[in-house]
């Protein structure tokens, strides 16, 4: 291409700055090639996904930003429990595969492990930097293993799940990118030293699957544990997510610069569902956001004490591995008094969303700086009400979130 996006063009938050050089191999050499012209040039480097769990900087980027367009899914042993019973089967995706097609491919196939992730924006190489999680499920409990390309040796490396120690989201792909929470490595950032190529997933051979969440399980109208069909429980998560505003706008498909990187056909239903929520196929700007902004702070159980009796409370593990108490960013926000719609003023261009605190979106017409100055409203008051400093979950470049 002789032009480049901007990363408005490129996030589904539709934020950001020019970008310098935009790059979309179509191989895996070409990937490795690109990442590697950076890094030898000593150039910043932004590889991306669907860029959903982005929050970029209005400010020209200086650099190299690839977009992996690999997209195949192949499928290395037979889709059929083998004469000694064995259920599992291994799918193996491109990094650049859209997350949500890899998804409804697998429910299509009789496979069961991720239809709880359905909806989840972004991409499969950019699922096992996050370990995205939701509804009960976490992509790192069916990884069998992740090809990677290490920028400090120069190789390729097949990572198992030890190697990649998957925690609430993150991942030892994203530790790397970080020195602290939200606070960028001198070495790699905004790409982990580990550059997604492909990732092979052990999925069960089964038309059903656990629902794992109280709020899928009322959704269908059963019980938590109870075993469904994967495809209902796909239409529920779907669902539910849609009514929360926590799917993105199908809409951005169309433009010139994402056009291409998710199915037809998935595109084509994702507008039958913007139409069912909505009545009509305009832009939905509760959709116009990052997902879930900030994480479920996990807390030392003598700090999970200072919580007030009514806050939400799970059990959780810290990051050294010891026994703690994760509670919910989005009781937190509420509490401090940031309701839904909040903005920072009433001309505000960027506001929470309309139907769920833990999202900020921008409104049609909002700049990086002012989704910037939202989050740290939210961060400054939730810190003020309960003494906790919300870690925000998007990839901040040229923002200081901290």
């Amino acid at each position: 291409m002789t032009t480049s996006p901007t990363f408005a063009d490129l996030t589904t938050i539709g934020v950001g700055g020019p970008i310098a050089r935009f790059f979309e191999p179509d191989s895996r050499v070409g990937v490795i090639e690109a990442v590697e012209e950076a890094d030898e040039r000593g150039i910043p480097l932004c590889v991306i996904g669907g860029g959903s769990n982005m929050l970029v900087s209005d400010d020209p980027f200086p650099g190299y930003v690839v977009r992996d367009a690999r997209r195949s899914i192949s499928v290395p042993d037979e889709v059929a429990p083998v004469e000694n019973g064995e259920r599992i089967v291994h799918i193996h995706a491109e990094a650049g595969t859209n997350w949500d097609d890899l998804v409804e491919y697998c429910v299509r196939m009789g496979l069961e492990g991720i239809e709880g992730l359905s909806g989840i924006p972004g991409t499969v190489g950019a699922s096992v930097v996050q370990n995205i999680g939701a509804y009960g499920q976490e992509v790192g409990t069916v990884v069998e293993s992740v090809e990677v390309w290490d920028r400090r040796t120069k190789k390729t490396m097949d990572l198992t799940p030890s190697d990649l120690r998957f925690g609430y989201r993150t991942s030892a792909l994203k530790a790397s990118m970080y020195a602290a929470p939200a606070t960028p490595a001198a070495d790699f950032f905004p790409t982990p030293r580990y550059v997604v190529l492909s990732v092979t997933f052990a999925l069960r051979h089964s038309a059903t699957g656990v629902v794992g969440f109280g709020q899928l399980a009322k959704a269908l109208g059963v019980e938590v544990g109870e075993r469904m069909e994967t495809a209902a429980i796909r239409d529920a998560v779907l669902a539910v997510r849609a009514g929360k505003g926590m799917l993105e706008d199908p809409n951005r498909y169309y433009g010139p610069w994402m056009g291409g990187t998710k199915r037809d056909d998935s595109v084509e239903a994702a507008m039958k569902g913007l139409w069912d929520v909505q009545g009509s196929l305009d832009a939905d700007y509760d959709r116009h956001s990052c997902g879930s902004f900030f994480m479920n702070p996990v807390l030392p159980p003598q700090a999970a004490e200072g919580l007030p009796a009514d806050a939400p409370r799970f059990d959780a593990l810290l990051p050294d591995g010891t026994p703690g108490v994760k509670t919910s960013a989005a009781w937190l926000i509420d509490h401090a008094g940031f309701h839904k719609g909040f903005k920072v003023s009433e001309d505000a261009a960027a506001s929470l969303s309309t139907l769920h605190t833990l999202a900020l979106t921008n409104r049609g017409s909002a700049s990086a700086a002012d989704v910037a100055a939202l989050a740290k409203a939210v961060q400054d008051g939730v810190e003020s009400a309960y003494g906790i400093r919300l870690v925000p979950e998007p990839v901040a470049i040229g923002i200081d979130l901290r």
